[in-house]
């Protein structure tokens, strides 16, 4: 059997064409401007002249013709090599059969990204055969993926000018929708009327920030915002096509433990049943039910520890393609790994690659992605204990890559921890009162929103179930 001979990844006449063409008339630069750099030229010579034309015409502002190029002709050792001044005129020759300059410049693009991608493949198995090398196995395929990613965005060239009238039909389809909707909201419901009032819902491509001191109830509302608006997002959808998904990345709890938070939430039963097995028969009747329902839902779990924001980003991509993914929730930012580990970079730096890499998830796909975050100990050094913006770790990245920051705060916590001895009745009777009267009350502060406003907002929390609901007249 003969071996098959590969083919040329280049194309030299498609290359002398595009150069001849625009050097005729400068105008056609505009039809290859937008995806052709001089990168993706093979010949070298190719490069530097490309680079001369976009030098002349965007930089300095003069025409690039067979006048104003001949000095660079002669003077570059590159193009000396290829016959200088003379070169100019195979130039000129090869765009007289020219049809579209587009088609051939794709071609000039398309060859280059398939280099770069036999490049790709090249490293992988050059680092796998490394004896040196020390990355895992697991490592070197998030790095291959990072690095596939690169290259597909990059083949994607840059997204175009959109004409005002598209921008200002979007803003009015949402208007409309939020119009016909009882709740008046244009995003994705968190199943919290407050909630959902202030921030008019999640709004796609934005990156809402959860932030809170542990034990505050982070993943909780994480679980309880993710479950509602996978329900919203699929109410009334029969066809399996049509389903929306909600994914979740948690980075600290196994997917089990986030099963059973679900099932204490949708079920009213205590969390710690489900590891005893302590459940009555009427419990069991109820998680046998809500269970069912439960399973339905398209919510998928990756509890994946220690992700990098290249994995995570991989595997939102596939989730979207695959489970047409609507919203994505992570548990939590200061768990996710950068995609490179720099000796001189600081954590700062690397928490504002995850941010901005978060962000740039949210706007590539168009979905909310909230996600959930630490507090500096900070708070703890105050009297009042609110969170504010400087509190959130690493804060400045994070700050300024979100388009909504959100802050939990429970007296209850704080009180519960000024617990008086019951021998000083009339302390701890006061203590006694207002604990009851703090107990399910969880504060909401939105303390960034770029578009809406910021203020606060009163949830009722179930610690017992892990829930978090609307503050209605029966839980005051």
């Amino acid at each position: 059997m003969e071996l098959e001979i590969r083919k040329e990844l280049f194309n030299v006449e498609a290359e002398q064409a595009v150069l001849g063409t625009i050097i005729l008339n400068n105008e056609y630069l505009n039809r290859v401007a937008e995806f052709l750099l001089p990168d993706h030229f093979y010949e070298s010579a190719h490069q530097k002249i490309f680079a001369q034309i976009l030098h002349n015409i965007e930089h300095v502002r003069i025409v690039a013709n067979q006048v104003t190029l001949k000095q660079f002709f002669d003077s570059d050792p590159a193009i000396k090599a290829v016959g200088g001044a003379l070169y100019l005129s195979t130039l000129l020759s090869s765009a007289s059969a020219i049809i579209d300059i587009a088609d051939y410049g794709r071609v000039i693009h398309d060859l280059a990204l398939k280099r770069q991608l036999v490049m790709v493949g090249e490293d992988v198995v050059n680092r796998v055969f490394n004896v040196e090398e020390k990355t895992s196995a697991a490592e070197q395929i998030e790095l291959a993926e990072s690095s596939l990613f690169k290259l597909s965005e990059h083949g994607n060239g840059r997204s175009d000018f959109r004409n005002i009238s598209s921008s200002i039909k979007d803003t009015l389809d949402k208007t409309l929708l939020a119009k016909q909707r009882d709740s008046h909201i244009s995003g994705i419901s968190t199943g919290l009327t407050d909630l959902d009032k202030i921030l008019s819902g999640m709004q796609q491509s934005d990156l809402i920030i959860l932030a809170a001191r542990p034990s505050m109830g982070k993943t909780a509302l994480g679980i309880n915002v993710a479950v509602n608006a996978c329900k919203f997002l699929n109410e009334d959808l029969e066809d399996q096509k049509d389903k929306k998904a909600v994914g979740f990345f948690s980075l600290e709890m196994s997917s089990d433990q986030l099963a059973a938070r679900i099932l204490s939430m949708e079920c009213s039963i205590n969390a710690t049943k489900f590891r005893t097995g302590q459940l009555n028969e009427t419990e069991w009747e109820a998680v046998a039910v809500r269970s069912a329902e439960i399973s339905k839902l398209p919510l998928f779990i990756d509890d994946t520890p220690a992700l990098s924001i290249s994995a995570i980003r991989t595997r939102a991509r596939r989730m979207v393609r695959k489970n047409n993914l609507a919203f994505l929730v992570v548990d939590y930012l200061q768990l996710v790994r950068p995609t490179t580990t720099r000796a001189n970079d600081g954590r700062v730096q690397e928490v504002s690659e995850i941010t901005q890499g978060l962000k740039a998830i949210a706007k590539e796909f168009n979905i909310p992605v909230l996600a959930l975050s630490q507090l500096s100990r900070a708070v703890e050094q105050r009297e009042d204990k609110h969170p504010q913006l400087s509190d959130l770790r690493e804060s400045g990245a994070i700050e300024q890559d979100a388009d909504v920051v959100a802050f939990i705060y429970r007296d209850a916590y704080y009180l519960e921890r000024k617990r008086p001895p019951e021998s000083e009745s009339d302390r701890f009777n006061q203590w006694k009162n207002k604990m009851q009267e703090m107990a399910h009350k969880a504060e909401i502060i939105i303390a960034k929103q770029r578009n809406g406003p910021v203020g606060s907002l009163n949830l009722f929390f179930d610690a017992e179930f892990t829930r978090f609901g609307n503050l209605d007249i029966y839980h005051k």
